[in-house]
């Protein structure tokens, strides 16, 4: 009887030691689910970062402005008539000499104005904050509107 103890022997006591091959291809499953989850997160984030007053603005067809290396300033008038700059309540009669001292402290004296008025407030009301900047020599002054949404 002969014994082979050869080094492909099918023994059971030895292991083989075969590697398998390296996989060069690249698994994009786990970079999908966290596209699709970013994208939900900016889709559900991006309406609540719109900066100012609450206000249901007109609708019109009129193209949009060019936008200035410097924020424009922002006016808003709501549906109760009340008047703010940027963020915060004002009274209209203080208007004038803040948008003055903002616009000093800017260093322009062609300073970008946006008055948002919302689409139920009175005409006469806006237009009252519209002539207050004409009067005091506020030259590119723009009304802001949303684009109308066609049937």
């Amino acid at each position: 009887m002969a014994i082979s103890g050869g080094a492909h022997s099918g023994g059971f006591g030895k292991r083989r030691h075969r590697r398998n091959a390296v996989m060069s291809e690249i698994n994009v499953t786990p970079m999908v689910d966290v596209m699709l989850v970013l994208l939900i997160i900016f889709m559900v984030s991006a309406p609540l970062l719109t900066v100012g007053v609450p206000i249901d603005l007109p609708q019109t067809q009129a193209s949009s402005l060019d936008q200035a290396d410097k924020e424009p300033l922002a006016i808003s008038v709501n549906t109760k008539g009340q008047v703010f700059l940027q963020n915060s309540e004002i009274p209209i009669d203080e208007l004038v000499p803040k948008l003055k001292a903002i616009s000093q402290a800017r260093g322009g004296n062609d300073e970008r104005v946006y008055v948002r008025g919302d689409k139920t407030v009175d005409y006469g009301t806006v237009m009252k904050v519209m002539g207050r900047l004409s009067s005091a020599g506020f030259r590119r002054v723009a009304l802001v509107t949303e684009v109308e949404q066609r049937p």
